[in-house]
């Protein structure tokens, strides 16, 4: 059986807005270039103008540019030829990827661009990069100019910011008509200045500290925009044409193909977390699971990175605005030390909420990321149940042991089988897998999973470009357990646990519960070109139903809301996604429809929740995020701020203090005496993780299964 990797898979360029980087494998050194009429600070401190290099495309990325444009034509799973109807799509994209706030271009300089719409077709496939240069060196320009305003405005002194005014700066600008000209530009700039001062004013810092770190922030800027080379336009430019046909579908650099290929030094570690670009911020994807961040448990998916520090103490470099290959250099360092992260909470409803965490770099091994098992104790009526818990981070295989024909060598089947055998002889009622969080792993390993619960069938099938199908069985017809059976997802849960859990749905063998998973239903390739490589999607996965688990995922039976936030997190998040569709269906056994079950099911498990505090606080939790992302606009106003501000703490602290309440844990008098846990909870090297709400739920819903007629039908007899 052929190995097919399903973990999510991270676009690697250095510029993209959507770039994933993998913290614990890969670190992509800095560019340097020099730059156009940059400002440079003098001895006086005044500003004097540096010439910006005009950057060229080389032979080289010609060849690449032709060889991509035959890839892609030819060997991608999506039938997308490269026409005028794509160029235009190229061009929408590469100004929206370069500018995607519109903040820098004027209406002027889209109106200029217009000349390339139907013509960049002609020119990927024939390696004329000079439209694509054009484009991006007016971009940089453009930044220069930007940030030489901002530098300059801040030097007049921020007394001469007048915050009593009822202004108000619009948050999100991806919709919103580009500026006439420079003198727009420059009122639009003036208010994101005001609201730059304003929200380290509300964090308490003073006057002083505010210009000081904030003209440190625009000349670091400033100075990368001065190191830009031509493979930084080059490599963006192609990951933007790769991305019209998938966002897994990327274009890596000589150097990014290097750092891909390769792994670390054993004395470079990280955090262990998926991150990439967002605007000017470095935004967390997901966690690697057992890694150094996932076990200290405070930061989280969604999360912006803002600021990196050195040690228990060090001083805290400000990151906003740059490159992500940057930002992991600073993250990356020696094992066992700490690196401290300044973050804007995905929860936060504005930009000055930040909070510091310490973690400390390590490896992630295998034997943190293996299966690992508990026991959840449900009294209903006076009866005992015992639950076994199951928690799968990863689906993880050491093939090198496996190829060196080690008998004992480690996998997730392996690792579970051992853990059922144990389980089994504490006489459980009922079984829980926990896939929450897991982003996939080895294909083969999904599959021989799945067998431990079925006899002998089909678990999951792959159509190539070509309208192959190849279906991938479980041979076996022995099953490890046969008792009532649920599986847990959550919006993480990707690739080979879409797999795993589609099976189990598919079957009739357990209860889905949860949330609505990734949707991650593809598979990928890396194919050599003569200056980097192209990792290509090449083939879809589908259930045995015939339906894709691509873009729609897995739709549990039982679903459960979650604080993700579905815009921004999964496959359908995710612009150019492959859409779902479906082939036909395989043969295959059911176990006992679970369909008559789940309305009852569903009844039993909603009359729990109206009666649940920590449900209810997540539903306010919910609500409350939900309302702070409707938020159009944000006042410049510093009094009228104060009080959005305050409201918005309060109802924080509401669902907070409601959790605490149903755990049994100490309320916090005010919102200070909150963050100042926080804060300590921050410092700690790793949090407790005990079984949570989600987890015991899923516990009673296996002992409605046990109680309830009919019964889930077992895979004996």
């Amino acid at each position: 059986m052929s190995q097919i990797s399903t973990a999510i898979s991270p676009p690697q360029n250095g510029s993209l807005k959507f770039q994933l980087v993998f913290l614990f494998l890969i670190g992509v050194a800095l560019s340097t270039v020099s730059a156009a009429n940059l400002p440079s600070k003098t001895a006086d401190g005044t500003l004097q103008q540096i010439a910006l290099t005009e950057l060229q495309p080389t032979p080289e990325q010609a060849k690449a540019s032709r060889d991509i444009a035959r890839q892609l034509q030819y060997a991608h799973y999506r039938s997308l030829k490269i026409d005028g109807s794509l160029s235009s799509v190229v061009l929408d994209n590469f100004i929206k990827y370069l500018d995607p706030q519109r903040v820098y271009f004027t209406q002027g300089d889209i109106d200029g661009f217009e000349q390339y719409r139907y013509r960049l077709d002609g020119a990927i496939k024939s390696g004329q990069l000079e439209p694509a240069f054009d484009i991006y060196n007016q971009f940089q320009e453009r930044i220069a100019g930007r940030l030489t305003y901002v530098i300059e405005t801040l030097d007049k002194g921020l007394d001469k910011l007048d915050f009593s005014k009822d202004e108000t700066l619009q948050i999100d600008r991806e919709k919103a008509k580009w500026p006439a000209d420079e003198k727009e530009l420059d009122v639009l700039w003036h208010k994101r200045i005001k609201n730059a001062v304003l929200n380290q004013r509300l964090s308490g810092k003073t006057d002083e500290d505010i210009a000081k770190s904030l003209r440190k922030r625009y000349e670091s800027q400033l100075n990368r925009i001065s190191q830009a080379r031509s493979e930084d336009a080059f490599q963006a430019y192609m990951n933007v044409v790769t991305n019209v046909y998938d966002p897994h579908t990327q274009y890596f650099s000589p150097r990014n193909s290097e750092n891909f290929n390769i792994n670390m030094s054993l004395s470079l570690e990280g955090i262990g977390a998926v991150l990439q670009s967002d605007n000017e911020f470095t935004k967390v994807v997901r966690l690697v699971p057992a890694g150094p961040a996932d076990k200290h448990g405070i930061l989280q998916p969604a999360d912006r990175i803002v600021g990196v520090g050195q040690g228990a103490d060090g001083d805290i470099v400000d990151v906003i605005g740059w490159r992500l290959e940057e930002v992991v250099d600073l993250i990356r360092g020696p094992k066992k030390t700490v690196v401290r992260l300044e973050v804007i909470p995905a929860q936060a409803s504005n930009d000055n909420e930040t909070r510091v965490i310490n973690i400390v770099r390590d490896r992630v091994d295998l034997e943190d990321q293996s299966a690992q098992k508990k026991i959840l104790k449900v009294n209903r009526g006076g009866q005992d149940y015992t639950i076994g818990i199951i928690d799968i981070p990863t689906f993880y295989a050491n093939f090198q042991a496996m190829q060196a024909g080690d008998p004992n060598y480690r996998s997730t089947t392996r690792d579970v089988y051992r853990l059922l055998s144990e389980l089994k002889k504490e006489n459980i009622d009922g079984l829980v897998i926990d896939l929450r969080n897991n982003g996939g792993g080895a294909l083969q390993e999904a599959i021989q999973l799945t067998g431990l619960f079925i006899q002998e069938g089909p678990t999951v099938q792959v159509r190539t470009a070509d309208n192959r199908v190849r279906v991938y069985d479980d041979p076996d017809d022995s099953t490890a357990y046969s008792g009532p059976l649920a599986v847990l997802v959550n919006r993480m849960s990707a690739s080979a646990s879409e797999i795993f859990a589609a099976a189990i749905q598919d079957y009739g063998r357990g209860v889905i519960i949860g949330d609505q998973t990734f949707g991650k239903g593809t598979v990928q390739s890396v194919r050599g070109l003569s200056h980097g490589q192209l990792k290509i999607t090449e083939a879809k996965f589908y259930r045995v139903s015939g339906g894709s688990t691509q873009h729609k995922g897995v739709i549990p039976d039982i679903l459960l809301p979650s604080a993700i936030d579905k815009k921004e997190v999964g496959e359908d998040a995710l612009p150019e996604a492959l859409p779902w569709d479906q082939i036909d269906p395989v043969a295959h056994r059911n176990y006992g429809e679970v369909a008559p079950l789940v309305e009852a099911l569903n009844q039993h498990h909603q009359e729990r929740m109206d009666k649940n505090v920590e449900y209810q606080a997540l539903l306010k939790e919910i609500e409350f995020l939900k309302t702070s992302k409707m938020q159009t606009e944000i006042s410049l106003n510093i009094e009228t701020r104060k009080k959005e501000l305050d409201a918005i703490r309060k109802e924080e602290l509401d669902y907070v203090n409601l959790r605490r309440k149903a755990r049994s844990e100490k309320t916090f008098a005010s919102y200070d005496e909150y963050e100042k846990f926080q804060e300590e909870q921050a410092a700690l090297p790793e949090t407790n993780k005990e079984l949570d709400f989600v987890v015991k739920e899923s516990g009673e819903i296996l002992v409605d299964v046990l109680t309830n007629e009919p019964k889930v039908a077992t895979t004996e007899g």
